[in-house]
């Protein structure tokens, strides 16, 4: 599944918030750098979590993070503004295009074509060639919540029927094709355990169906692990020793029994949604204290050894031959 998920040009990652949609889009785009291809990593969350988490400053430009990692965040208006730059010919008409009082009334009331343009900067990324660097090249596009990604994705289909023929429509249609295009383009689901996140991540799968966009695949971050069963339980509260006390005994049981519960629902969540949406699931491991660059590394190092296994049975059949 990984192999395929990265062998697209573009990658669109969807969650609710709080769940780890960020950190597992630069984790994503990691693993693809560390595999040789030149990962570009698009944040559309006006705040710009990872550049801070880089140390970079916010920019509209891509800007090197790491050996074959660049990071950019998409900005609507910024967007808007270099498509107009392309298509209204003259520099004198353009500058007084921006500074008229139509324009930035037009830009505040259209919040829809300022999607669409964000779109559009994805599909000219992924279009663009560059001599100098040559090699496979991966977007990685850390989207809005679900719900407001929901407005964005489908927002070139209702351009395309709005505008029509015209300049606006035939862009649309062409961001419209890519993101249909299984094999150059993929949406990535990112889900907890928690139920909220679990509704929703079911919800806007079938929502994605509807539209034809379904995902290739959910990636269920922060699968809680346990080291221990009930037996292991059942011996600790049966202990018996001069310097164990059975009160201490009881606390620790029951906090291995909330432990084990815990990773009883994650299995009970993986289940459902393996059934709700009949597509593939990964589980990415619980990392307690760990956070920033240091967990992107280890979220990328896990996803690499679940790729390389992936792998084995490929390099088997070869070794055999």
């Amino acid at each position: 599944m990984l192999n395929e998920i990265l062998a697209r040009r573009v990658l669109i990652v969807l969650g609710k918030g709080g769940v780890g949609k960020t950190t597992v889009s630069a984790a994503l785009a990691k693993l693809a750098a560390m595999s040789g291809a030149r990962a570009l990593i698009m944040e559309c969350d006006a705040r710009a979590p990872l550049a801070a988490t880089f140390g970079v400053a916010p920019s509209f430009v891509p800007t090197e993070v790491a050996p074959n990692l660049a990071l950019m965040t998409l900005d609507g208006r910024a967007a808007l503004e270099e498509y107009l730059r392309l298509v209204v010919p003259g520099r004198l008409l353009l500058k007084a295009v921006f500074a008229s009082r139509l324009y930035q009334f037009f830009v505040q009331a259209a919040p829809g074509l300022r999607e669409l343009m964000m779109l559009g900067k994805v599909y000219y990324e992924a279009a663009r060639t560059d001599a100098k660097l040559p090699g496979r090249r991966i977007i990685i596009v850390d989207a809005p919540a679900s719900g407001q990604a929901m407005s964005l994705l489908k927002m070139p289909t209702a351009a395309r029927s709005t505008f029509g023929d015209s300049v606006v429509g035939k862009e649309a249609g062409n961001i419209s094709r890519m993101m249909r295009e299984r094999r150059s383009s993929a949406i990535i689901q990112v889900t907890t355990a928690d139920s909220l996140s679990i509704s929703e991540t079911i919800e806007t799968h079938a929502s994605l169906s509807r539209i034809h966009l379904a995902p290739a695949a959910v990636l269920f971050n922060r699968t809680p692990r346990s080291g221990f069963d009930a037996d292991d339980i059942s011996a600790l509260t049966n202990r018996r020793g001069p310097h164990l006390r059975k009160k201490d005994l009881e606390h620790l049981a029951d906090l291995a029994r909330s432990d084990l519960n815990r990773v009883s629902d994650a299995r009970k969540a993986i289940a459902k949604i393996r059934a709700e949406t009949a597509g593939p699931v990964l589980e990415i491991a619980e990392h307690g204290g760990l956070s920033g660059i240091e967990l992107i590394d280890r979220i990328a190092a896990e996803l690499a050894l679940a790729r390389d296994r992936e792998n084995e049975p490929a390099a088997r059949a070869m070794h055999r031959r």
